[in-house]
């Protein structure tokens, strides 16, 4: 059973197609691996057991009959919990959300329903997405499979340690900030943003809607092309959804960099940046130089005033999107108040953690009448300005290349007792949210601790066909990069 758990989604699905493997042998083996390694993991809020062998016996007949034929079909996937699914627990790592069952399903889940996935559950995260260690978590912290002392990174901390700790073959995550990209780092497998518009946000709950776009998570690169593959689309329920026409990213997979130009921004490896993490990036922008790319650094502006600029513009709209928490319409009441205001003040105060009062105040504070030009309006003409320098750099470059985050995943504990040392962890992916640019962070070596490094490639607007070319070369240049955590997963320093 364990040897079905070794296969990335694709070459799962090609077993299942093969009839090699059925579709309910890797559920078998998904749960057993679920229930060995989730009490030291905590990567999952539910997990729809039932439900999931439903779906597999429903989907081996449609496999069976020819109607199912694609990559993922029967493979068991993860959602993060932030993405709604009819009438399964959808609680964003909250207490307001405690009993919230929502009556539609997300655009990109009831795509990979459509695709034949097998949906195992809704993996833990930070609460509202709001942190970058999945320690804010309602539901307690999820642990690195990697070193369990450590943090698996945020806010889709929980989709990132699943597919790492092999309780699912691929996941799907939100990215508002570098919420994909970098816990992928510091767990050791591929995650994706795409380009803002790519994937639809209906069914998503809102934390910062001008930044948020949903992406997959996988332990290589193909499959990462085959879920967004799957995932993306033009939906009219969502405003600011993109009809791209091709949505065609498998196509992009070819072992060739030849003539790819690309920049290194010299701020993305200067002061900050630890010095294993900088060796793991820099061996592997030599790898891709030997492969025929042309690799040079560069100057990219603006870089220093990219965190007070998000903080700014995710806190004002966090601000607004989570005013609707009220205990009125659906999730957590608090019991023994006064009147109704006296409700709305006790549910929010009881039903919300710390991270996320703080940035409900914050967003209040930077849109209240006296502060709305001095900090929102700047922060909106700061994104602008990023927008412009990365313009300007992809004039020049194919692909940004730099670390996915500053160092490998730091220690549980060490972060919350000082948000601004958690916020400047985002120094090297928020930018890419401000300009609504692809991503991908790839696995590059281990520290010495043995914990994950990642490399983050960056691609200019609607060019992810060149950031998984990019990736994908890497990729074969190496061998496969996704490596299982050690049996033991409890195991220290």
């Amino acid at each position: 059973m364990s040897d079905i758990l070794k296969y990335t989604a694709a070459e799962l699905g090609k077993k299942i197609r093969e009839r090699k493997v059925s579709v309910k042998e890797a559920v078998d083996a998904v749960m057993e691996r679920i229930r060995t390694v989730e009490p030291k993991i905590n990567s999952y809020v539910t997990v729809d057991e039932d439900g999931a062998y439903a779906q597999a016996e429903e989907i081996q007949k449609k496999i069976d009959t020819g109607e199912f034929t694609g990559p993922l079909a029967g493979v068991p996937v993860a959602v993060k919990d932030n993405l709604c699914i009819r009438g399964g627990l959808t609680t964003c790592g909250s207490k307001i959300l405690s009993g919230f069952k929502p009556t539609y399903t997300a655009e990109a889940v009831c795509k990979i329903q459509k695709a034949g996935a097998v949906i195992i559950g809704k993996t833990n995260m930070d609460e509202f997405a709001m942190g970058s260690t999945t320690e804010t978590s309602f539901y307690g912290p999820t642990k690195n499979p990697h070193n369990t002392e450590h943090v698996p990174g945020g806010s889709s901390g929980g989709s990132c340690a699943a597919v790492a700790a092999q309780e699912c073959y691929c996941a799907l995550g939100s990215d508002t900030g570098g919420s994909i990209r970098q816990p992928s780092s510091f767990c050791g497998v591929v995650g994706m943003k795409p380009t803002y518009g790519t994937v639809s946000r209906y069914g998503l709950v809102a934390y910062g809607s001008s930044l948020d776009q949903i992406g997959p998570i996988a332990k290589d690169v193909t499959d990462c092309a085959a879920i967004l593959e799957t995932i993306a689309s033009h939906d009219p329920k969502d405003s600011t959804s993109v009809d791209r026409g091709s949505y065609s990213f498998t196509e992009a997979l070819r072992d060739d960099v030849k003539g790819l130009k690309i920049g290194i921004p010299r701020d993305y490896i200067g002061d900050g940046l630890d010095e294993e993490v900088r060796r793991a990036v820099m061996q592997a922008a030599r790898v891709l130089e030997e492969r025929g790319a042309e690799v040079e650094t560069f100057d990219l502006g603006l870089v220093k005033y990219a965190i007070p600029a998000y903080y700014t513009i995710a806190s004002a709209e966090a601000s607004s999107n989570l005013e609707r928490f009220d205990g009125v319409k659906y999730g957590y009441r608090a019991d023994g108040y006064d009147g109704l205001h006296n409700m709305y003040k006790k549910t929010r105060s009881e039903g919300f953690g710390e991270e996320v009062k703080r940035r409900i105040m914050l967003g209040s504070f930077v849109l209240s009448s006296g502060y709305y030009d001095a900090y929102y309006l700047k922060a909106l003409r700061t994104k602008a300005l990023i927008k412009q320098e990365f313009d300007r750099a992809f004039q020049k470059y194919d692909v940004i290349l730099g670390p996915a985050a500053p160092t490998t995943a730091p220690r549980l504990g060490s972060s919350l007792s000082d948000p601004i040392k958690m916020y400047l962890g985002d120094i090297y992916t928020i930018s890419v949210n401000l300009a609504g640019l692809p991503g991908i962070s790839v696995p590059v070596g281990r520290d010495g601790k043995g914990l994950p490094v990642g490399m983050q490639l960056i691609g200019n607007v609607f060019q992810e066909e060149t950031l998984l070319r990019a990736a994908y070369t890497y990729e074969c240049a190496t061998g496969k990069q996704y490596e299982a955590p050690a049996a033991g997963l409890g195991k220290g320093e």
